[in-house]
């Protein structure tokens, strides 16, 4: 069962959309799927989205959200990370208030910027209980370079991830939010709950090496997983989706003793 949902953020309008498991009795484990940067407009003839990875988490038992952080897919207002910090902060604290879900077993997973901000989040909000990322940088140095970082303004410009004439009203602060939201500086903090790193040996737009200083930073409970031949974009990679799906229901069980294993 879907229903849709709208929150007010920042005084954006950032719709969403949650999945009910129809054949699993509550309380039941959430997750919040956090889609990275777009690289332009989605075709939905060819590709089900969001919206079939969705259904595919409520099919496993999950109560499942979905949203489209601002700026993105015709979302109100413009790509900041910091702003998506307080997109995904909202989304989280609405699952917080649904009443058939097990407070205990709130996991996000996100997908390249989109992971970065779930590490983000998942740091300094205790109410996260296990965190799954796909191609995650550990830093954003195409923005971060000061010498990149107006080219970069004028690409998202181009494809409608930032709108507004005056956006950003300081580029150095807009950079700024990148590199404060950067997951090797918040990593760490996601111990003792369980963390997965999958990455792709053939991502050429965030290298392997990245998922490996993440790995290295982070504490216990950790897992990595390197998938041959996969590039960046893990969504469409059967195996890296199985692969936390898979993970993620073995994090979110819970023993007669109400301990998470």
């Amino acid at each position: 069962m879907k229903r849709n949902f709208s929150l007010t953020v920042d005084n954006l309008h950032i719709p969403g959309e949650i999945y009910i498991p129809e054949k699993s009795r509550p309380p039941n484990p959430a997750i919040c799927l956090c889609h990275g940067i777009p690289s332009g407009q989605p075709n939905p003839g060819d590709d089900p989205g969001y919206p079939g990875l969705a259904q595919l988490f409520s099919n496993a038992g999950f109560i499942t959200a979905i949203f489209n952080f601002r700026g993105a897919h015709g979302t109100e207002g413009n790509l900041d990370m910091i702003g998506w910090v307080h997109d995904l902060t909202a989304v989280v604290n609405y699952l917080s208030g649904v009443k058939s879900i097990d407070k205990s077993r709130l996991c996000l997973l996100g997908s390249s910027a989109g992971a970065a901000v779930s590490v983000y989040v998942a740091a300094n909000d205790p109410r996260i209980s296990a965190l799954a990322t796909l191609a995650c940088p550990a830093e954003f140095g195409f923005v971060t370079d000061a010498r990149r970082v107006q080219g970069t303004i004028d690409q998202f410009r181009s494809i409608g991830l930032i709108r507004d004439a005056g956006f950003p009203p300081s580029v150095e602060d807009w950079a700024a939010n990148f590199k404060k939201v950067a997951p090797i500086k918040w990593i760490e903090k996601i111990s003792p709950r369980p963390l997965l790193l999958v990455h792709g040996d053939r991502d050429d737009l965030v290298p392997i090496e990245h998922a490996q200083r993440l790995f290295q930073k982070a504490g216990e409970p950790k897992k990595l997983i390197i998938l041959p031949g996969a590039g960046h974009r893990l969504r469409h990679e059967e195996k890296a989706v199985s692969t936390a799906l898979s993970w993620l229901k073995a994090v979110s069980t819970v023993t007669t003793d109400n301990r998470r294993y």
